[in-house]
């Protein structure tokens, strides 16, 4: 039997993917269960492991490079200050690979079982997962890596730019097989085996993909970009949040929430001074959604004081501030009473929003940019529960649509809101939000643009390490990848 392991596992068993030993499957094989694994086994392991990693990696990572959030106290060094150390990347790598490697499975067994409906969504989640992989890194191994039993032990690191090429191959492939008869039948935590709904998530992830490449002129973005959305018949995209791609776990095992005890989340973490800043402009009904309200000590009384952060990135003297920030709300992720429904964002709508809102705008198109920039936004603050938009909510002077490019990114910044990297990934494809800089960060405050590879990388494929080293212009955190460029 194939056991699939959802558990970390190093390196080096990523990229050698040998079988179990024999002691191994025999401890681990349930006599009661198939000896085959089928691809729709595959499917909720996958969507529900990567989601909930990726959710804390926003907690962890992305808050705090896009001053979303800090740690509090937080003395010294840290991401907020553009700290990005060597092995910050590792559990990215690990688990990118890792599901690849369910993703590889599934493939396989779709061809076997004859069910090419699962080779389509092989290819969706391939390049969803692959796609952070490649965006968090640059050059990674992909046309040669899990190929261990093919005899491939040290794969070579594909160029981006040829990455990013098989990205919209495979994605046009599965947007045509999600048209074939045959039905889904396994476990689906995402859309319960609802072939269109795949299908829409698909082209939704193409719209991305193009529209990260789009500082590439021999990419042609915009144009075939808007190709897509002259064709929803050939090209269905979300068009709801309903369709959007969101994990909806309840707490109760096996779909525990991202963190097990709400204090993990809550706790030493408050939020930063620009986000909430952002967010008071705009007079956004996300804040209680998003946050508690900041406090003051007033002749021994608790006053609150509405919703205010402190700066990422201060000097780590806190007796500076006179107040208690606000902090996260623990209802958004972490509820005390399990079986109550919270999302992990995968793909939003309102992103599908935001890149028809840049895209019309591209093209001069300021009436299409302003009702999908109403959209996004609107889809934006109602996909979180018990999210609503006021009547006048566009009446605000920082909400009213100003036909420019800073304006649908800051939303969108909003809107990305605890979405694995693509804040991170956005800002450095666009230079938007622009984010405050203060003299205690490092690299003189030049934000990092990637991590540097899994340290194992250099002793375990050293030749193809370095080969791709130079090719990318150096290891380190500061390195452009090509789609920025």
């Amino acid at each position: 039997m194939k056991n699939i392991i959802i558990t970390a596992i190093s390196f080096a068993t990523l990229f050698n993917f040998s079988s179990c030993t024999k002691d191994f499957d025999n401890i681990n094989t349930d006599p009661n269960r198939l000896e085959r694994v089928t691809p729709g086994s595959l499917v909720t392991p996958t969507v529900y492991g990567m989601a909930t990693y990726f959710t804390v990696r926003s907690y962890d990572f992305t808050w705090q490079i896009m001053q979303v959030g800090l740690p509090n106290p937080s003395a010294a060094n840290g991401v907020h200050r553009y700290e990005v150390n060597e092995t910050a990347g590792n559990g990215t790598w690990n688990n990118a690979y890792q599901y690849l490697r369910n993703v590889r499975e599934m493939e396989q067994t779709a061809v076997e079982n004859e069910q090419p409906v699962y080779q389509a969504i092989a290819n969706t989640l391939k390049v969803y997962i692959a796609g952070i992989l490649t965006d968090s890194f640059g050059d990674v191994p992909f046309s040669e890596a899990l190929l261990a039993e093919d005899g491939i032990t040290s794969p070579r690191f594909d160029e981006q730019e040829q990455i990013y090429h098989n990205f919209v191959d495979l994605l046009e492939q599965a947007n045509q097989i999600y048209t074939q008869d045959g039905e889904m039948t396994g476990n689906d935590l995402l859309y319960a085996n609802n072939k269109g709904l795949w299908r829409k998530f698909n082209n939704s992830l193409l719209l991305r993909v193009l529209l990260r490449a789009s500082k590439r002129p021999e990419f042609n973005s915009y144009e075939r970009i808007q190709t897509m959305l002259n064709n929803p018949t050939d090209y269905p995209i979300f068009e709801n949040n309903e369709e959007a791609a969101f994990v909806t776990i309840n707490g109760n095992s096996p779909y525990d929430y991202a963190w097990g005890r709400r204090q993990d989340y809550v706790n030493f973490e408050a939020m930063s001074e620009f986000f909430v800043d952002i967010l008071n402009d705009l007079e956004d009904p996300r804040r209680p959604l998003f946050m508690t309200q900041a406090s003051r000590l007033v002749d021994g009384q608790i006053q609150p004081i509405g919703y205010k952060g402190i700066p990422s990135a201060h000097s780590g003297d806190e007796s500076q501030f006179d107040f208690s920030p606000s902090t996260p709300n623990g209802n958004l992720m972490v509820y005390t009473e399990l079986g109550t429904e919270i999302i992990e964002v995968i793909m939003s709508y309102a992103e599908v929003e935001f890149i028809k809102a840049e895209v019309a705008l591209h093209f001069g198109d300021l009436e299409a940019a302003k009702i999908a920039y109403e959209q996004g936004v609107t889809a934006a603050i109602t996909q979180w529960k018990d999210g609503a938009i006021a009547a006048d909510y566009f009446e605000n002077e920082h909400a009213k649509f100003n036909g420019t490019l800073e304006q649908i990114m800051n939303q969108k910044y909003l809107a990305l809101f605890f979405n694995d990297y693509q804040q991170w990934f956005e800002y450095r494809r666009t230079g938007f939000p622009v984010l405050p800089k203060t003299e205690y960060m490092w690299h003189d405050g030049v934000m990092p643009t990637r991590f540097m590879y899994h340290i194992d990388v250099r002793r375990f494929n050293p030749e193809n390490y370095q080969e791709a080293v130079e090719r990318i212009g150096g290891d380190n955190v500061l390195t452009k990848v090509w789609w920025e460029k």
